[in-house]
């Protein structure tokens, strides 16, 4: 999900590469799943694996950005309304996908789990290409000015200003919300539409899961023996 409902709403958009399609469309059904499985395999690692209390710390390092970023993201985008271009997106085109990696890696980290990692990045890497490449194809059909606005601002890797886009050449063709974002840019009507409250929920319950699931157990079993 990043500026639209469905990278094919209303009709098919022409594409090169039959096999490049089919797995985009794959990869767009099977993330959300991918992800709930993701998360079973998680839980199950946690159980298996004692709390690391300095490695949850230093996870917040990036679970705390990733969550703010997210938040930002879901607050400024017009899904299928406009192609948004202020806010985090006028640094990269993607921040959804930015904060839900950095979210992915916090939790990686804290776990101190090669297996989960690995999952993670493989997860990341089978899905997230596929599915932002499809959606940008809806983008660049639906509405003109992006093939201007992604010359001006990265896929994934944000860049750190926009010195570039202020004193650049030919702004012409692309909105000058990329460059100064209006007052008031961020509505949280917008956040709570997209639910991204969901994100800080599941983190937070991950959290007490990395704390508290294992010592739980623990104490069941040795209850019940």
């Amino acid at each position: 999900m990043s500026q639209h409902s469905s990278p094919q709403k209303g009709g098919s958009v022409p594409s090169k590469g039959g096999s490049a399609q089919r797995w985009q469309k794959v990869a767009r059904r099977i993330r959300v799943p991918l992800g709930f499985l993701t998360a079973a395999i998680y839980l199950v690692e946690v159980a298996r694996r004692p709390p690391h209390p300095t490695a949850i710390a230093w996870s917040l390092a990036l679970v705390l950005p990733g969550l703010a970023l997210r938040a930002a993201a879901a607050g400024t985008v017009k899904k299928d309304r406009e192609l948004t271009v202020t806010g985090p997106y006028a640094y990269t085109r993607n921040p959804l996908y930015v904060g839900s990696a950095l979210i992915a890696c916090g939790f990686a980290l804290a776990l101190l789990s090669w297996p989960v990692a690995l999952l993670v990045a493989a997860g990341f890497a089978a899905i997230y290409p596929p599915v932002i490449a499809a959606e940008e194809r809806f983008l660049g059909a639906a509405f003109p000015e992006f093939a201007s606005y992604r010359v001006r601002v990265p896929r994934f890797i944000p860049r750190l200003n926009l010195a570039k886009a202020r004193h650049g050449n030919d702004l012409s063709g692309i909105s000058p919300a990329v460059t100064q974002a209006p007052a008031g840019g961020f509505s949280f009507t917008l956040y709570l539409k997209h639910r991204e409250y969901n994100a800080a929920i599941g983190a937070i319950l991950l959290y007490l899961s990395l704390l508290f699931l294992r010592p739980a157990l623990e104490n069941l079993l040795h209850a019940v023996r």
